[in-house]
């Protein structure tokens, strides 16, 4: 087996390990050489890792070798972290998305009849996900802030438009509203 095969095995190896990483002694079982070659080998991929435009870098702690990303990119890997899911998302919250998503601009008063209690809560967690915002005032007494769906909505929900939600039955009209709307919502996210 010649050095390139032997890298592409360790490589391999090192992306299956994940998080616990992989000792040279383990490497060197599976492809059957000494554990000298392995480190060397290892060595030579870090050297390689570091001299490549790659957002990933060969790191060894306590012995163990490991993919690790470099820091210099830790702002975008944030940025990630911070992009909400649908699991994210508490049942009030993604039942009050629904009902947004179904019948913006929408108030959060007409939010609560429908579902039949407060949505403070779960507005400031749809706001700070950015999965809805503010798209207006209401016309009349306190002119309440209206509220809209929002591209990271469309985005998170693989939605190009809000026509390809899911259309609402005749059948479901009879049953609560938010259950309804949550229904469809999960339709949608999966």
């Amino acid at each position: 087996m010649d050095r390139k095969e032997q890298k592409s095995i360790i490589e391999g190896l090192l992306f299956v390990s994940g998080d616990e990483g992989i000792y040279p002694e383990q490497i060197a079982k599976v492809l059957e050489i000494e554990v000298n070659e392995v480190i060397d080998i290892l060595e030579e991929m870090q050297k390689e890792y570091e001299g490549a435009h790659r957002g990933l870098q060969i790191v060894q702690y306590a012995k163990v070798y490991r993919f690790a990303t470099k820091k210099e990119h830790a702002s975008y890997y944030q940025k990630l972290i911070d992009i909400p899911t649908a699991a994210s998302l508490s049942q009030a919250a993604l039942e009050t998305l629904a009902i947004v998503a179904y019948r913006q601009p929408i108030t959060r008063t007409e939010m609560e009849e429908i579902r039949g209690v407060k949505t403070d809560k779960a507005l400031q967690t749809l706001v700070s996900h950015l999965l809805i915002k503010e798209t207006g005032r209401a016309e009349g007494p306190g002119r309440p802030i209206l509220y809209g769906t929002t591209k990271e909505f469309l985005d998170t929900f693989g939605l190009k438009t809000l026509d390809d939600l899911p259309p609402l039955s005749e059948e479901s009209e009879q049953m609560n509203e938010a259950d309804l709307f949550f229904g469809s919502l999960q339709e949608i996210s999966k």
